[in-house]
């Protein structure tokens, strides 16, 4: 996890073709987010429809794609993460074709609902197999595929203005006809991925929501996306702009969105923690929805506040996923496919209610309600206060100790229920799967020996959370394996050591800290590292775990360069 390879960071750019081919069909998967948003108005005018029969092709899609996200796990885990990923592509590419064949609403709504199944598929395993295919580490490929989730939502509506500014079946087709080429490029690029050994039980997701902090922030999150599809599915309405136009507007509101997921969430997340992120999100969100309702009849402020919505909902993307994963008990694909069929049910409702409610009242009731939703999230959110913080504030999880002869101990637990005597003189020696973790283990095994210290082997088993998908980066037998064999070369030595896993690490960031507090909770008396890494893309979006031992490690820290002795700076 936290020692490197080299002072250089790998570009994310640099990865094999299979991941840029997943990268590809992300961003035309992504479009079709705020791709319909630009030609709602023209597609009511054309087949003479009214705004709640039009605002079906959100309801469709969601509400299916919710309840298919319950599937994907039971699929995905029975034919492989390739076979799930291609079959969503070959759906996504028929039914689009088909959505832009029909004649009328009831049809695009029906077609609709059959993308919204090749989305769910899709979704739940694009980032598995973009972390599968990539080398040099995950990082790079996280980075792309957040990059590609940023530009998919970003140009989604400007695509659809342009196409929509000569038909509004141009929109559909274009979709249908990119990802084809992604799902050619994915069945020639990319290699076949190997069956998960514990097959997904088709209810897991629905047994994951009996936990309480899950269902909490799941239900707070459909509060969220109520307000958020309310946006996004009625107000290109009252806006009156052609579809070019429209697709500008939102181009600029997908920027902002792109913006704050990727770079904007975490810092405010690390900055702030996630509790209190959330709240004041939540809270000028719906300040912002407010507005929108007071003003929808003044075009400019409509325009503005819209815009503006762009930074709460590209923030509470990010910071509400990391927050189902911090406090989820789960696997995280399980807590992922829970989670999302819950807060895509209430994306898909929203848009409906918002056009029966415009029938029934006026243009603003839907917003005054999208408001009070924002405010009935903030509540259920309070509910697991408590919960969000302690899950939060847990550093690592208790997993089985497993003896091994001679002096060295296998031992994966939380540094509070270490046995005391593990816990005097300490050597902490972080390793990843680099090949210079070897020199990290090596140089603090010279140490122990010199100072008649005891070598404690971590690693953090790296979780990769997006705002859209999360998953574990290798098997927790995988990081098992990995200490193992760091022990096994240290008792060849005759140094006294233990080893252990601290268990989903979200991102090197979070990896980081993690094995700060663990040498603080141990009392170390030094922390030995690889070299910092360098600045570059990954830095700007990602906090570097060489960073965050800096900033939380309250201990010396032994940097292993080149040299054939550790350097002793801090």
């Amino acid at each position: 996890m936290t020692s490197h390879s080299s002072t250089a960071v790998p570009s994310p750019f640099k990865q094999p073709k299979a991941v840029w081919a997943v990268a590809f069909a992300c961003v035309v998967s992504f479009m079709g987010i705020g791709l319909v948003d630009p030609i709602l108005p023209v597609i009511a005018e054309d087949l003479q429809a009214t705004p709640s029969q039009v605002s079906l092709l959100f309801t469709s899609y969601l509400v299916v794609t919710a309840v298919a996200m319950l599937f994907t796990g039971f699929i995905s885990s029975r034919i492989g993460a390739k076979k799930t990923l291609i079959a969503g592509l070959v759906i996504v590419v028929v039914f689009a074709a088909l959505a832009g064949s029909s004649d009328t609403v009831d049809q695009i709504v029906g077609f609709r609902a059959g993308w919204g199944v090749g989305n769910a598929l899709f979704i739940a395993t694009s980032l598995a197999v973009i972390v599968a295919s990539a080398s040099g580490g995950f990082a790079g490929a996280i980075i792309l595929y957040e990059a590609a989730l940023g530009l998919g939502i970003a140009v989604g509506p400007l695509i659809g203005g342009l196409l929509g500014e000569v038909s509004w079946k141009g929109p559909f087709y274009g979709v249908s006809a990119l990802m084809a080429v992604a799902l050619i490029a994915t069945v020639v690029l990319v290699e076949p991925t190997p069956k998960p050994e514990q097959k997904t039980s088709l209810v897991a997701p629905l047994l994951a929501l009996r936990h309480r902090g899950l269902l909490t922030l799941s239900l707070t999150a459909l509060c969220y996306n109520w307000a958020f599809f309310t946006v996004l599915g009625y107000t290109p309405y009252p806006m009156e702009l052609g579809a070019i136009e429209l697709g500008f507007v939102f181009f600029g509101w997908g920027l902002l969105v792109a913006f704050f997921s990727v770079v904007g969430a975490p810092r405010l997340q690390a900055r702030f923690g996630i509790a209190r992120t959330l709240y004041a999100n939540l809270a000028v969100f719906g300040v912002l929805v407010l507005l929108i309702g007071l003003f929808v009849e003044q075009r400019t402020v409509l325009i503005a506040a819209v815009v503006a919505t762009g930074v709460v909902i590209g923030i509470n993307n990010t910071v509400t996923t990391q927050a189902v994963m911090t406090i989820s008990p789960v696997e995280r694909p399980i807590a992922s496919a829970a989670y999302g069929f819950v807060r895509f049910i209430g994306g898909g409702l929203a848009p409906f209610f918002a056009g029966k409610l415009v029938e029934r009242f006026d243009m603003h009731m839907p917003f005054y309600v999208a408001a009070v939703a924002l405010v009935l999230g903030i509540g259920i959110l309070a509910t697991a206060h408590r919960a969000l913080n302690a899950a939060e504030a847990a550093q690592a999880e208790d997993l089985e100790q497993v003896p091994a002869p001679g002096p060295v101990d296998r031992v994966v637990a939380q540094p509070a229920s270490l046995p005391p005597a593990a816990t005097d003189r300490v050597l902490v020696a972080a390793v990843d799967s680099t090949d210079r973790a070897g020199d990290v283990v090596a140089a603090a095994g010279r140490l122990a020996q010199r100072y008649g210290r005891t070598v404690h082997v971590v690693h953090a088993q790296e979780t990769a959370v997006t705002p859209e998908a999360a998953v574990d980066t290798e098997t927790v037998a995988a990081a098992e394996a990995l200490v193992s064999q760091h022990l096994a070369a240290l008792a060849q030595e005759g140094v006294p050591a233990v080893g252990h896993v601290l268990l989903h690490a979200q991102g090197h960031g979070g990896a980081g800290r993690m094995v700060a507090e663990y040498a603080n909770a141990v009392d170390a008396r030094a922390l030995v590292i690889g070299p910092p890494t360098a600045g570059g893309l990954p830095a700007l979006l990602e906090e570097s775990a060489s960073q965050e031992l800096w900033r939380h490690a309250r201990t010396s820290i032994v940097v292993v360069n080149h040299q054939p002795e550790p350097e002793l700076v801090g």
